[in-house]
């Protein structure tokens, strides 16, 4: 069995971790943390998880020595020196924050006002979002999780972007999340009363994802790829939708746009490229690790729409993360991700 331990387990993305580790057939939660209820139960803290994840919530230090693998569901700037421990002790170290996902510091240091305490450190990361880099995942013991609207855009652009189909400038990538995208620290805009019955974009093509996903497509590319980004705040609990908008290059038809991405994504467990006449939706992704895809071509003006759907706590975050865990120690992907979305 792996052992598992969760830094910040009583977090959204720490508690889903444990959720779905719980039901992992190859792994046991050996350890799990978190600094505002150290000494509690997970399942005080969370009432749902009652005799299913009793655990004590200790402290990093015990999640390290207890465990073969540790992920991190910590706020930007937290995760570099667990990293340093982790690795020095021949741990794997799956992080679900954004300090090891960006390859540029300068890139860092703008968008995240941060800098890297050790270069030699984020070199050995990887990016590790299976579908588009799964060759260099494995064997690597500092994986960088991607995010939710790092996840859901580039899976939505991927096939497009990486043949040539759509001009590489002036993509539009227009995201809606639910609110357990903000964390489980409570703002003014996630209260019940702020958040119910409104609808609004935020940060406005300043969001500092805007970096991470162009820094995808332009892997893909094999050439800079600039989007503009738009966030918005949903008033449900889960999900994210992202419509994104890209120019087709002169010459290419609907139908090689359709075969390009059902050769790109036949093997994907995970990706479902949806029927032409069928449109993505968050409810139909719910509770697991899948994105849904559909396509769609806007022939008055030669526009590629692809719409991309994903649960944020799974996809996008702890399900992706469990994911890349499978790879690293060589099990089956779907392993303890055979998840059905439910009906209603």
């Amino acid at each position: 069995m792996i052992r598992a331990g969760i830094v910040g387990a009583t977090g959204y993305a720490g508690a889903e971790l444990c959720r779905l580790l719980y039901a992992h057939p190859e792994v046991e939660i050996a350890a799990v943390s978190s600094v505002s209820f150290e000494g509690q139960a997970l399942s005080d803290v969370y009432p749902a998880y009652r005799g299913f994840l009793d655990l004590i919530c200790g402290n990093q230090e015990e999640v390290v020595e207890k465990s073969d693998v540790i992920f991190a569901a910590l706020p930007h700037g937290l995760s570099q020196e667990l990293a340093a421990q982790c690795i020095e002790k021949n741990k794997v170290f799956i992080d679900l924050g954004a300090d090891f996902r960006l390859e540029n510091e300068e890139d860092y240091k703008e968008w995240y006002g941060g800098t890297y305490l050790d270069k030699s450190l984020h070199a050995q990361a990887v990016y590790a979002m299976p579908e588009l880099f799964r060759e260099q995942i494995k064997g690597k013991k500092l994986i960088a999780n991607p995010g939710c609207y790092t996840t859901g855009a580039p899976l939505a652009l991927a096939p497009a972007v990486k043949g040539g189909l759509v001009e590489p400038q002036g993509i539009i990538v227009d995201s809606k999340s639910g609110a357990t995208g903000a964390g489980r620290g409570l703002s003014q805009t996630t209260h019940f009363t702020e958040l119910d019955g409104a609808f609004h974009p935020y940060k406005v093509a300043c969001h500092r994802h805007t970096p991470e996903i162009e820094q995808t497509l332009s892997h893909l590319a094999g050439k800079p790829v600039r989007i503009t980004f738009v966030p918005h705040l949903l008033p449900v609990d889960r999900g994210i939708i992202s419509t994104c908008y890209a120019r087709i290059m002169p010459g290419v038809t609907k139908e090689q746009i359709r075969q390009a991405y059902e050769d790109f994504y036949k093997d994907e467990t995970f990706i479902r490229l949806l029927p032409d006449g069928k449109v993505a939706d968050i409810k139909a992704v719910k509770y697991t690790n899948l994105c849904d895809i559909s396509l769609h071509v806007d022939t008055r003006t030669g526009t590629l729409v692809a719409v991309s759907a994903l649960d944020n706590m799974v996809k996008g975050a702890a399900g992706q993360a469990i994911q890349n865990m499978n790879i690293v120690f060589g099990l089956p992907e779907e392993t303890g991700l055979k998840l059905v979305p439910p009906a209603f």
